[in-house]
């Protein structure tokens, strides 16, 4: 073989790891999807005051209050979670006057930006901005394993972050639907930063918030200006299982989650560590048979949900590499 057609070969290698994709011109910027969530509820009302710092060139970007009512009465929700009616059936569903608020809200959220299930339509990207109570740091949350735009999104945040940490929590999984507010885009990307209270702004949150939108910002912007992000590989942790509480006959909760394990959110958890305590002092120790790394560990909003913690496992993604298609 020539020198040549060596050369001619590995260019066609080369150009079959990278994907051409489409320019990104919209993208949307939800805050308040849980009314009392505030870093991406502030926030956002900074940038619809003042959108300077998230304006990039060729781009549209709409910073949006997803639930107005929860927001004004600082509560997660008005009548039931937002972040889980974006399904087939709430979006469809006939609106009456018994219909939830947040089911109405949905349908409406999903003609502005969406409709769901037509990329070719709706919104090119939506950043949902949330905070945790558990002591989660900066973690990007990801819907799909296969998609190449979304993991070189994350891989670049998280370089541009470092050396501070910033987890991928990937929520793909076959028996567990979330239906979130940010799946109506072609590239949904959830941000949740924490620990931080419900109802309670703090600067060293909200500044961590703002570097990762800013960080997916200039993301977008490099790549419609025609950069190429090479194949990369990117670390997650993705979901197997939630867990619960123990509980009673009657489901009130015996035991609470163990000091031992409280804020140790994505920090591996082996066979025999300790996991609860019950209120007479007796230690609950995990039972499985592989380490896993919990998240949202004693989550305050989801002790309704019956959710104590969630087990994630480590994995390894690989994308091709991006390029947007200019001609």
């Amino acid at each position: 073989m020539s020198n040549e057609q060596s050369f001619k070969l590995l260019r066609r290698m080369a150009s079959c790891q990278v994907v051409q994709e489409v320019p990104v011109r919209r993208v949307a910027i939800f805050g308040g999807t849980h009314g009392n969530e505030l870093s991406g509820v502030f926030l956002v009302k900074h940038w619809q005051e003042d959108g300077t710092e998230i304006q990039r060139p060729g781009l549209e970007v709409k910073p949006f209050i997803a639930n107005p009512r929860a927001v004004e009465k600082c509560c997660r929700y008005i009548d039931c979670d937002l972040n889980r009616v974006f399904d087939s059936e709430n979006l469809r569903m006939k609106v009456t006057d018994d219909t939830p608020y947040e089911v109405k809200r949905a349908q409406e959220i999903n003609c502005l930006f969406g409709p769901q299930g037509r990329p070719e339509e709706a919104y090119d990207l939506i950043f949902d901005l949330h905070n945790t109570t558990a002591n989660m740091g900066s973690t990007l949350i990801l819907e799909s394993s296969r998609d190449a735009f979304t993991i070189q999104l994350c891989h670049y945040i998280k370089d541009a972050l470092a050396p501070e940490p910033c987890a991928v929590f990937l929520i793909e999984h076959p028996n567990l639907k979330y239906a979130t507010t940010r799946s109506i885009a072609k590239y949904p990307v959830g941000v949740e930063v924490g620990p931080q209270p419900q109802g309670v702004l703090r600067a060293d949150i909200l500044d961590k918030m703002r570097k990762i939108v800013k960080h997916g910002l200039d993301f977008i912007h490099l790549f419609n200006a025609g950069t190429e992000f090479p194949p990369c590989t990117l670390e997650v942790y993705k979901i197997m299982e939630k867990v619960d509480y123990p509980r009673n006959r009657n489901n009130e909760i015996t035991a609470i989650v163990h000091s031992n394990l409280q804020d140790q959110d994505w920090q591996p958890l082996s066979p025999g560590d300790p996991m609860f305590l019950t209120f007479e002092g007796k230690t609950i120790p995990y039972e499985g048979d592989s380490v896993v790394y919990p998240a949202f560990v004693n989550e305050a909003a989801y002790y309704e949900k019956n959710q104590a913690f969630v087990k994630t496992v480590k994995q390894k993604l690989s994308a091709k590499g991006i390029r947007a298609c200019l001609s």
